[in-house]
């Protein structure tokens, strides 16, 4: 059996690691497959500054670091902030995959430009720090949000009659007016609004965490993984460095 293990880079409940677990359907999981879902131990709450995406870093680091000694086949940041995707890598042999740029490949394949329709302001960043790093910038139509803070513990519950209806309004305002062919989710934390929106748009409508999911299941089974010679080992391992920070939700 194939173990990836899955890391939601903010500290949850374990009802609300559940809700994230639930966005990777049983039937795109190969049998020979395992998800593991984690989450970081410490940290931010919302990643909505580079200081709190910093401490994302950091943690989702910590959580991955011993993956491979631990038997893991893979990683799979669940963020579209693709928090210590590159450290990761450098510390790893296994595939590491993270949903910016994983979507983001993926929707370049599948049409000429695509936007990312996200719940606030603050996470606008993400997507043009990923298209940059990735060099796709100038396949990134648009970024737009409807205005809701996040929340990482309940998601979208309770909040579905509203905020279906907002992202497709944000969404027919990229395709019409921005020019995208492809719509990108700007979060893992809005998997519930995808079958909505995938009903109700002519476009595709990509749900990151399960891109990013499937890409890495794809790596395992195809036995392929990073160049080291684009992501470095470290000479000098110190995965025991925040190990002395407690555990525990913010606030």
């Amino acid at each position: 059996m194939n173990k990836i293990l899955n890391i939601v880079p903010v500290p949850v409940p374990d009802e609300a690691l559940a809700a994230f677990a639930a966005q990777i359907p049983d039937d795109v999981v190969h049998p020979g497959v395992e998800n593991v879902f984690v989450s970081a131990r410490a940290g931010g709450s919302t990643l909505d500054s580079a200081y709190e995406t910093t401490l994302a870093d950091a943690f989702v680091l910590d959580a991955g670091c011993r993956a491979q000694e631990e038997g893991y086949a893979a990683v799979c940041v669940n963020s579209m902030s693709d928090s210590a995707l590159a450290a990761l890598r450098s510390r790893l042999d296994i595939p590491v995959v993270a949903p910016s740029q994983a979507s983001m490949l993926v929707a370049a394949l599948l049409g000429k430009r695509f936007s990312v329709i996200t719940m606030w302001p603050e996470w606008h960043d993400l997507y043009h720090k990923a298209a940059r790093e990735h060099g796709l910038t100038s396949k990134l139509a648009s970024v737009r949000d409807i205005g809701v803070p996040p929340n990482t513990a309940e998601l979208l519950a309770g909040k579905e009659d509203f905020v279906f209806g907002a992202l497709e309004e944000q969404a027919r305002a990229a395709i019409d007016e921005d020019g995208a062919d492809v719509i990108i989710l700007g979060s893992t934390t809005m998997h519930q609004s995808h079958a909505y929106l995938s009903e109700h748009l002519e476009v595709p409508v990509l749900n990151p965490g399960v891109i990013a999911f499937q890409l890495c299941q794809m790596l395992v089974l195809g036995d392929l993984s990073h160049s080291k010679k684009a992501y470095p080992s470290p000479a000098f391992v110190q995965d025991d460095l925040l190990s002395a920070v407690p555990a525990g939700l913010p606030g």
